[in-house]
Order: C-alpha cells, then structure tokens, then sequence
C-alpha cells in the first residue's frame, strides 16, 4: 500500500485521556502504557501536557527516554513558557514532537482568549515559529475547530504551515460536528489552502454525540492522514475516538477505505486492559472491539450459526484483536445445538442424551436466574444429572424460613419410592432443620461425616455446590448438588448422598425391602 494511504495513528490516552475524571495514572502506570503503546505500534505518544504540573512534566521526560519506535509528543498553548516546558521534557529523545494549539472558534476567541482575530493570527505566528527552533516535527491545531468560520480556519491553516507547522489538527472539541461537516470541512482545507501539500492533515474528535469514531473514518475519507485518538475511547467528558474501533474499521473495511496503520492489532486486547488497570475505568461488557462480549453470542440462532460457519455472525476474528476465541455465551437463549457443543468442549464426550436433555432442562432454569451461566456452572449441572438419574427420592418443593428472633423450620414435600410425602420440622440452624425433614419422610439411620459448600463461579448470583458424605454401617456415599440458593443445594445433596447408599443397600442385600422404612 502507498504512502499516501498511511494512516498516522497518534494516540492522546495519556494527555487527553487522562482529562477524563477520576482517570489520573501514575508515572510508572504512565510508563507501563508508553511501553505497551511502543510494541502496539502507535506512530505518536503525546504523552502528557508538560508545563500543566511536575507530574506532567516527568512523566512526558521519562517516556520521552525509553520508546524505542513511537515518536513521543508534548502539548503546549501560543506561550514561550509551554512550549519550553515541552522541549525540555522531550529533548532527552533524538525524535519528537511539539504540538501547540490555540483556539480559533468566535466563542472561545471572545470568551475564552479574549483576543481579536487578529491576535490569534500574531499567536499562531510566533508559537509555530518558535517552536520549530527545537524540531522540524511541529503540530498545529485550532482548537474549537469545528464551530470556526470556514474562511478565518483557512487563513490560519495557511499561516500555520507557512511558519513551519508540518501536521495540522482540526479538532472537534466540544463533539459537535456530523459526519458529512467534518468531510466537508477537511476537504474545503484541501481545495483552498494553497500550501496543504506541505503538512498532513489530522482528525481530533470527541464522543459528546456518539459520532467521534465515524467522524473521524469521515475525516480520513476526505483526505486527512493522522487519527488523534485514545484506547477504550476514554477521554474528557465523553471521551475520545476509540483506536480500536478506528484501526479496526480500516481493516475490516479495506474495501471502502483501502489504507493501513502500523497496528499490530492483535496486542490491540493486551493494551486496552492495561489503560484500563491503569485508570480504573471497567471497559462496558458491550464496548466495541475491546469489551467483554464483543466476540460473545448468546442467542440460540446466532450461535447456530457461529457453530457451522464462524463468519455468518463475526466481521473480524477475536485472536485478530489478541482475544483467545469466540466465547459461546451460556444463557436462557442459547439452544441445545450450543449446550452440546459446550458439553463436548468440557470433556463430556460419551453423556448420553438422555443426561445430556435433563442437564439442559436445568441449564434452561438456571439461565432464567442468572445474568451469566459459566462453564462451571455448567459442569456442576451435568455432574448433578449423572448421579441423580437413578434417585427413589425426590425433592419436589422446598420452604425455609431463618433469621432472627424465630426459630429456623423446614417446610419440605419430597416423592419417596412414587409416594408425595411432607413434613415440617424446627432444627438448629436452617440446614439442620432440612435434614431433619428428610429423616422424618425417609427414615434411616446415617451419620454425617462431610458438609461443605462453595461458589462455583463468581458473583452474588453464584451457584453454590454442596457436597455431603454419609456412612451407615461402613457404607460411605457422597452426594453434590449445585444451585442458586445454598439451602436447595443442601437438601439435593444429601438426597443424593442417600439414594446412592439406597443403591448400595441394594446390591448388598437384594432381597430387603428398601421401601419399607418409608
């Protein structure tokens, strides 16, 4: 591909991305993303605003150190005094880059600046000047540039090149424009400023109106060839254009944007999760590209079809973005066809399908329960179904009643040897009191040796997996259950356990009558 379909990519997650409320980094997180954006590929780091705090001042000196490829970047306003403090933060590396900017729109030129049209004009003049004494790498941007007068932005683009200036940045700061404006806006540039061909045109865009990604695609259409732009799109106020989700585009979509970038795209997953370790901001589950359920199907349809071919529901690959695979989401949509396949990757391979539909029918209750049914949810299932295809006793209903002040008691119904039976008893603790219900409507003898629970997965929705031994004249039988609600779990576990002893009884004295303790 020619080099005048290279995309620039210059990434501002440490200047622009820290602006983002409550997203502040260390210097050593700072440090830790400037490597990973190094490795990643990103042509530009700007990596701080330096005369902003010390802070900002050392974090863009000791990055300006260490990147190997990128090209590292410091922010200053129209003074002598900012772009100083860039120099002298950046000059420890042999390339960089000083990116000044002042604002061009009426409103901030009135509001804001106080300054005349002309003034500005006097400011771009020197800054750009000025700072071309330290580097020929000198970036330009007219902030508020979207809501500027088509005409004034074209004079001060021309002044900005004709002072030195080698890339100019048309940002929308506020997130105001559309698709079809920004167009417009960098192909008018193209058209009327006379010197253009001398600088590179770049998009800044802001997510205010959700569009700060499709403005910036809109941007490169028209002609503009650096992308501003921060990973997991975080930024001030709503953020910023996503990488990501630019990057990607121009790959999924090389057909209507024929360019390339120098992303290695499959780091694209590792470094999203160290900006977001590093400001503590969760990426959404539903975020393009980078979330959580970005290469996750749920529907029994659309997990159908991944099955039979991976392209009928997926535009990119997830190892293409660094994810290991697709993830079949478990959950109340998803169809047999997916829960086998499940099973078959979980180790289930000879389950019978008559194991394999009554463990269905409890992933499909389940699912009704739970946000997310995990993989070990789903083991857990199919264990409880292997050893309960056989059971005499069954739980039909269960009642419990704990807390404070009053007793805890068991209201219980179970189907003994086909027989409906119920009982209610007070115990010492609601489990103590399930367990007695079971010996009044099955009476046996049996010591409890084992009652342990655990969360099989994570969260406050967890299934809980009770595993219960007992031992009655030698005999030992273990009995796993796993449910939502812990009391649930305990009583089917015991249930378990003592089916399974029921069975051993019988193939060690097959002619007692086992129902005749019922």
């Amino acid at each position: 591909m020619s080099e005048k379909n290279r995309i620039i990519i210059f990434d501002t997650t440490m200047r622009d991305g820290e602006q983002s409320p409550g997203a502040s980094m260390s210097l050593e997180e700072k440090i830790q993303i400037s490597r990973v954006f190094d490795e990643l590929g990103v042509d530009v780091i700007e990596a701080g605003f330096p005369i902003a705090s010390p802070g900002d001042f050392e974090a863009v000196t000791e990055i300006s150190k260490i990147l190997k490829n990128s090209i590292p970047c410091g922010l200053a306003r129209a003074t002598k005094k900012d772009i100083d403090a860039c120099f002298n933060s950046l000059k420890h590396s042999k390339k960089f880059r000083i990116h000044t900017f002042i604002s061009t729109s009426p409103l901030h030129m009135k509001h804001k600046l106080q300054k005349s049209p002309e003034e500005v004009l006097e400011a771009i003049d020197f800054s750009v000047k000025y700072a071309r004494k330290f580097t020929d790498d000198v970036e330009w941007s007219c902030e508020d540039g979207t809501r500027t007068d088509m005409d004034y932005m074209c004079k001060t683009v021309e002044l900005a090149i004709k002072c030195g200036a080698k890339t100019i940045n048309i940002p929308d700061t506020v997130g105001y424009t559309v698709p079809s404006e920004y167009t417009k806006i960098i192909s008018t540039l193209i058209n009327k400023v006379p010197n253009i061909d001398k600088a590179i045109l770049s998009t800044h865009t802001h997510d205010d109106l959700g569009l700060a990604t499709a403005n910036s695609l809109a941007g490169i259409v028209a002609g503009a060839r650096q992308v501003e732009c921060t990973l997991n799109g975080i930024g001030e106020r709503a953020g910023n254009a996503a990488l990501e989700e630019i990057v990607m585009a121009i790959k999924t979509r090389n057909d209507l944007m024929p360019y390339s970038t120098g992303i290695n795209t499959k780091l694209i997953s590792k470094a999203s999760k160290v900006v977001s370790n590093a400001t503590g901001f969760p990426i959404q589950f539903n975020k393009a590209i980078v979330g959580k359920n970005a290469f996750a199907h749920e529907s029994g349809i659309h997990q159908d079809g991944m099955l039979k071919n991976r392209n009928t529901y997926e535009i990119m690959t997830p190892e293409s973005v660094g994810v290991n695979k697709t993830s079949l989401v478990m959950g109340k949509h998803s169809g047999r066809h997916a829960f086998k396949d499940k099973l078959n990757d979980l180790g289930y391979i000879d389950v019978t399908d008559d194991v394999i539909q009554e463990a269905f029918g409890k992933f499909k209750i389940l699912a009704e329960k739970k946000k997310h049914v995990y993989d070990e949810d789903i083991a857990a299932l199919v264990d409880d179904s292997l050893i309960t295809e056989d059971n005499v006793i069954k739980l039909k209903s269960l009642k419990v009643y704990a807390g404070t002040g009053e007793p805890q008691k068991a209201d219980m119904t179970l189907e003994v040897f086909g027989e409906i039976k119920k009982a209610s008893e007070i115990g010492d603790g609601p489990v103590d009191a399930i367990f007695k219900c079971i010996k009044k409507l099955y009476a046996h003898e049996v010591v409890l040796q084992l009652y342990n629970v655990h969360a099989v997965t994570e969260g406050t929705d967890a299934q809980a997996t009770v595993s219960i031994r007992i031992e009655e004249k030698g005999k030992i039988t273990v009995g796993q259950a796993a449910d939502t609600d812990t009391l649930v779990a305990s009583a089917n576990a015991y249930l378990n356990a003592l089916n399974k002893m029921i069975i051993k009884r019988k193939k060690t004295a097959p002619d007692e009558d086992l129902s005749a303790q019922a």
